[in-house]
């Protein structure tokens, strides 16, 4: 087991000098001879150029600022290697961009920032508006990540995610909903522990919050043990979203550290670093009969899945997508996304990230629920239309949609243009434009 764990990293040493990036730009309008760039480019093109001008809208209309979307990393906190740079990120943006295109039909494309500083960072995006069409954050390192969104989402006019906070709290979020029902409990009345208090647990405990989940039944741990009430004057200095988790969650105020906080909880939701070894077999051992666990750590999850199951774990969910279970953020932004475009929505609101983690539960429900299935696979077809649905009608419910659509043409609209992504890919390889990938 531990040999197939290990092979993907094998291989992508040898599959990416191969391919030379995985991402390209490709023509969409038709080229019949050379005088079709006299209507793409110069002279014809001043038209729509002058039609912009006078409302800049129609850049939606006649460009693909409609369906691109800019990844923007700074390196700080890849995957979990931590701060590696922008050029070292670029393999893990570039990767980002193909799944966007491929399960999304989204245009995405990898913009790893030279600066570290987050009042820069945000002046970049806010700069870039004009060509995109809405913004993916990466791999940006906490605190700074709350503050950048936070701007970012007040003071752009396109929709800006940071995938590591809003992406991996929807998604597990919608395996714990699911998850609570293959054990039976109720996520109101279920105690949940959490190991790890960066970007992606705050985000998961809130998104878990409004999926049902109660504040007062979470504990929270970071570094130096768990968030209570006890540490609020220490945390006031600067870090709000801990210091909000010390004054409304963990009511019983557990002190101590992750075994502390596991002992007697119904589900644990590990967001920190890489393992194994991470979480102990022996906290698993302490927690609540039919536990759950979300090991969530990339490349390396914080315990092994067969190890949790050894523990006593009924249900083990990881990021990887050679395990069951893979609570992986793939299931969440190549979908929200097109929803989000596709009703031209000025951000991507809490409630959008609900209707996602509902849809997502609801798709998994609909083929059946299991141990070692509680939330959908990338390979199932229906996923990425019907969230797209799904959140392009909270927008529109919402209010901040710039365009109004049924359920049943929005679905349709994002199933025509994943279909497309798909089929094109298949086409090129079919073709040979682009290579099988040599043997290894």
């Amino acid at each position: 087991m531990l040999k197939k764990a290990y092979e993907p990293a094998r291989l992508a040493m040898i599959y990416h000098p191969f391919y030379e990036g995985k991402i390209e730009v490709v023509p969409k309008c038709a080229v019949w001879d050379f005088s079709a760039f006299a209507i793409w480019y110069t002279p014809g093109v001043a038209e729509p150029c002058k039609a912009i001008n006078k409302d800049k809208d129609l850049s939606y209309i006649h460009t693909n600022r409609w369906n691109t979307v800019g990844v923007i990393s700074d390196g700080t906190r890849v995957l979990g290697l931590g701060d590696i740079g922008p050029e070292a990120g670029m393999p893990v943006m570039e990767g980002k961009s193909l799944l966007f295109k491929y399960l999304g039909g989204v245009d995405a494309f990898p913009l790893c920032l030279g600066t570290k500083d987050p009042e820069k960072i945000i002046e970049t995006v806010k700069i870039l508006q004009p060509s995109l069409g809405g913004v993916n954050l990466e791999d940006i390192s906490q605190p700074k990540c709350f503050y950048i969104l936070e701007r970012l989402r007040n003071e752009c006019e396109i929709p800006v995610w940071h995938d590591d906070q809003q992406g991996t709290g929807t998604i597990v979020a919608a395996g714990a909903v699911n998850a609570a029902k293959v054990v039976g409990k109720k996520p109101s009345e279920m105690k949940a522990a959490f190991i790890g208090a960066g970007a992606a647990n705050i985000a998961i405990s809130r998104i878990m919050h409004l999926a049902g989940f109660k504040w007062e039944n979470m504990v929270m741990c970071d570094s130096k043990g768990t968030l209570h009430m006890g540490r609020c004057d220490e945390l006031k200095a600067g870090y709000k979203e801990k210091l909000f988790m010390c004054e409304h969650s963990n009511k019983e105020m557990v002190l101590g550290g992750p075994a502390d906080a596991m002992k007697g909880a119904d589900i644990l939701v590990a967001a920190s670093k890489p393992g194994p070894g991470t979480v102990k077999p022996e906290w698993i051992k302490g927690m609540a009969n039919d536990s759950i666990v979300f090991a969530t750590a990339n490349p390396i999850p914080e315990i092994w899945p067969w190890e949790a199951l050894e523990a006593g774990a009924k249900v083990v969910a990881t990021g990887r997508s050679d395990f069951p279970n893979q609570v992986n953020n793939s299931l969440g932004f190549p979908g929200i996304f097109r929803g989000t475009l596709d009703v031209k929505a000025k951000t991507i609101s809490d409630t959008m990230c609900v209707a996602a983690v509902m849809e997502l539960a609801k798709t998994a429900e609909d083929n059946g629920l299991s141990e070692t299935y509680i939330v959908p696979t990338m390979d199932e077809w229906d996923v990425f239309p019907r969230e797209a649905a799904a959140v392009g009608t909270a927008a529109i419910n919402e209010g901040i949609a710039r365009v109004k659509a049924s359920r049943q043409e929005l679905y349709d609209k994002a199933a025509r243009i994943i279909k497309r992504a798909r089929d094109q890919t298949k086409m090129l390889m079919k073709t040979k434009f682009i290579r099988p990938p040599p043997k290894a």
